[in-house]
């Protein structure tokens, strides 16, 4: 088991690689954050957003949960997207599922794991709400593949109609949504929706495109 003062050395070094490659590295970032873009993802550690869209500290805003949901309920969530957008003016809202994924798995097969059974019933809803396409599939891995998608595609509907991002619109700041699965097996991402930059475009996502949105099941 790795010690946890181990951690502080690897940071040690970390540092001094920033500021060797750039010596007003961190004095920049202390200065000022500006990232064009937020993303919305899943809290499993083999997804570390950052790393995934080759970014630096600063220059992506992130919010995590377990299965990336957006919940009309999670303050949390809603006041990520509430700064990001209203504060630091990002352009893009990027809300990103991966295949494999634990939360998934789990409210596919029903499973229970204690208090976190109440946050995996809003993929349970998504799950219902597709079911005939998804038991169709012959194989559980390719359910969970395409349940990932699903819920990916149900979530940035939620973000589309969040008053965050509907007034943002309204108001006319240059604002796109997207939804992305991620790939652990060969760390790519795919495209599964966007940009969607319109009230008009998230509407006929959620009233008529959804359940042809597809990128193929893993």
């Amino acid at each position: 088991m790795t010690d946890i003062n181990e951690l502080i050395q690897k940071n040690r070094i970390w540092a001094a690689r920033m500021v060797a490659g750039d010596p007003d590295f961190f004095g920049r970032l202390a200065r000022q954050q500006a990232p064009e873009y937020l993303w919305i993802g899943c809290a499993d550690s083999r997804v570390p957003a950052n790393e995934i869209a080759g970014m630096m500290p600063g220059e992506l805003f992130v919010h995590r949960n377990v299965a990336n949901l957006v919940v009309h309920s999670d303050l949390n969530c809603l006041s990520v997207m509430q700064y990001a957008v209203d504060v630091l003016k990002v352009k893009h809202i990027i809300v990103t599922g991966h295949y494999n994924c634990g939360g998934i798995i789990a409210a596919l097969r029903n499973q229970s794991f204690g208090l976190i059974d109440n946050w995996l019933r809003h993929v349970q809803d998504v799950f219902h709400l597709h079911r005939e396409e998804i038991e169709a599939l012959d194989t559980e891995s390719r359910q969970v593949a395409r349940l990932c998608e699903l819920n990916v595609l149900e979530q940035v509907v939620n973000v589309c109609r969040t008053t965050v991002v509907q007034a943002a619109w309204q108001g006319g700041q240059a604002l796109s949504v997207h939804g992305w699965v991620y790939d652990v097996k060969d760390g790519l991402v795919h495209s599964l929706v966007g940009p969607i930059s319109d009230p008009g475009t998230a509407l006929e996502l959620h009233s008529s495109r959804l359940k042809r949105v597809k990128r193929g099941v893993a």
